[in-house]
């Protein structure tokens, strides 16, 4: 071993005595910023990775819609099963409807699903809390338990269903009477916007409801497993854009804004929480320029002995490269164990200040999520690192510096 390395180590953890205090404060400032970065990144990374995995659950990789509405689905469906990349198809109608129970209104979104074909594209089985969505025929209903629970609806209930579509038949002087409907099942997805104003009917019922005949308002696709979602909608858009009239989009483009967002606030915190580790090597700097003037005449010794100054500098500079690393690792293996707990301390705390459910309200998912990419952890390490070493120059330079002889007489 080199003996600036081996004078580096001995100076930080000198062998038979208690952890040096700098050396202590040094680590644990470093470990601070490296946790926080790890637990602000993973959690934003979780809200990011929830989103997509909401999306592509309900509604699949890539959208295809019409100019307007879609008049021959079948003929999609099977231009669709010819594109490379798409695994599965399923045709959709949606839109708004007045729903009534016990004379409680509200206004939810209601989506008409295809159900020989949706857990082929999106899974809406495993969301079922209650029920199972086998029981969905054309004269029931499926819906989301925050608006279940609102309405005072349960399974069995019956409610009554509004559509634009009985506006318009008022308008000509016809009588249209509102479609009654038996709840068979309600299902949560764990986003509170969803779980509050989502409505689930067959394709059948959406298109009587809406007047649509056999067209449908678009379909959703599942591509195959390692297939890009952007170069698949390009396909669709390259094969069926002139024939059908049809275009796609993935599920990226269609929520670009959104996204970007998202990685706006993420990056924007990593940069703000990087200063945390700056403030830390400020510290880790001032600990090295002490320990330069505490050890003057060692300096000056080593360089009678014949040490050079770049070794004399490169003995500070592994100071700050070994506090870099160890204090790197601490606040990953904290932030990690932060991570690990995460949702047990947030519950504690909300039930200390009685804020579930405003937590729930504002942030849109009942448990704090966290998704830790690879890359994050690989950045956040490299930069801790880096920067607890360049804490190292400023003590390295002034003890490169030093002459021999003054360093020698210095008292």
């Amino acid at each position: 071993m080199p003996w600036p390395i081996y004078l580096a180590l001995k100076q930080l953890f000198p062998t038979g005595r208690r952890f040096p205090f700098f050396t202590l404060i040094s680590i644990t400032g470093v470990a601070l910023g490296v946790m926080l970065l790890v637990i602000s990144i993973s959690v934003m990374g979780g809200f990011q990775h929830e989103i997509r995995k909401m999306i592509v659950d309900t509604q699949g990789e890539v959208q295809v819609r019409g100019e307007g509405l879609i008049a021959d689905p079948a003929a999609v469906l099977a231009a669709l099963a010819q594109v490379p990349g798409v695994a599965a198809a399923t045709p959709f109608a949606e839109g708004v409807a007045l729903i009534e129970h016990e004379r409680k209104p509200a206004y939810p979104g209601i989506q008409g699903i295809d159900l020989a074909r949706i857990e082929a594209v999106a899974p809406l089985g495993r969301f079922v809390r209650v029920g199972s969505l086998d029981d969905l025929d054309d004269d029931t209903v499926i819906l989301s338990s925050q608006l279940a629970a609102g309405l005072g609806a349960r399974l069995g209930s019956r409610i009554e269903v509004y559509s634009p579509l009985l506006l318009e038949k008022m308008k000509n002087d016809e009588v249209m009477l509102p479609r009654e409907l038996t709840v068979v099942g309600l299902f949560e997805v764990g986003h509170q916007q969803l779980d509050s104003s989502l409505v689930l009917v067959t394709l059948r019922t959406m298109q009587d409801l809406y007047g649509l005949g056999p067209a449908v308002h678009g379909v959703n696709v599942r591509i195959a497993p390692g297939a890009d979602p952007d170069a698949v909608a390009r396909a669709v858009n390259e094969t069926m854009l002139r024939a059908h009239r049809v275009q796609a989009r993935s599920w990226i483009e269609a929520n670009e804004d959104f996204l970007f967002v998202l990685q706006l606030e993420k990056n924007m915190i990593f940069f703000l929480l990087t200063f945390i580790i700056v403030v830390a090597a400020f510290s880790v700097a001032s600990s090295l320029l002490i320990a330069v003037v505490r050890k003057t005449r060692e300096i000056g010794l080593l360089g009678a002995l014949g040490a050079k100054p770049r070794q004399v500098a490169a003995c500070f500079c592994c100071q700050g490269l070994f506090i870099g690393v160890a204090g790197t690792a601490a606040g990953v293996a904290l932030g990690f164990v932060f991570l690990h707990f995460r949702n047990d301390m947030i519950r504690i705390f909300t039930q200390l200040t009685g804020s579930e459910e405003v937590l729930a309200r504002f942030y849109q998912f009942s448990r704090l999520p966290a998704h830790t990419a690879r890359e994050d952890i690989v950045l956040i390490i490299v930069c801790a690192v880096v920067i607890s070493t360049l804490a190292g120059l400023l003590p390295a330079w002034r003890a490169a510096r030093l002459k021999p002889v003054e360093a020698l007489r210095s008292e």
